[in-house]
Order: C-alpha cells, then structure tokens, then sequence
C-alpha cells in the first residue's frame, strides 16, 4: 500500500484524520499538552504509533511523529 505525502505543516483534524483511519490507524487516547493543545495517540497493528498535537480546539493537526 501506498501512502500520500503530506507537504503541509499543519492540516485540518478532518483531513490528518482521514489519512489516518484509512491506513489502518485507530485512536488510542488523548491528554492535555503545553498551551493548552491536545495529544493524541493514533495505534497501528504494524507501524510504530503516532504522536499528534491537535490545537486547543482540536481543529487543526499542528505535528505529528512516530514514537516507539
């Protein structure tokens, strides 16, 4: 399977979620982060799990990164 590249800095939650979910990934949970913002932890049966931070009104995926 191929994944698209993303190019952009940040991205709508919407659209950094629909790149997710169909790739195989699922929500695993979310904390409070710095500023206000929100962690979101996205789990894979295969890839290494990722580590998102959402805007304080969670509409706008500001990073995101694989952590092990």
């Amino acid at each position: 399977m191929v994944f698209p590249s993303i190019t952009s800095k940040t991205l709508p939650a919407k659209q950094f979620n629909e790149l997710l979910l169909p790739a195989g990934y699922t929500q695993l949970g979310t904390a409070p982060a710095q500023d206000n913002r929100i962690k979101t932890w996205w789990t894979h049966s295969i890839y290494a799990r990722v580590e998102a931070i959402y805007s304080p009104d969670g509409a706008v995926a500001i990073t995101a990164y694989h952590v092990s």
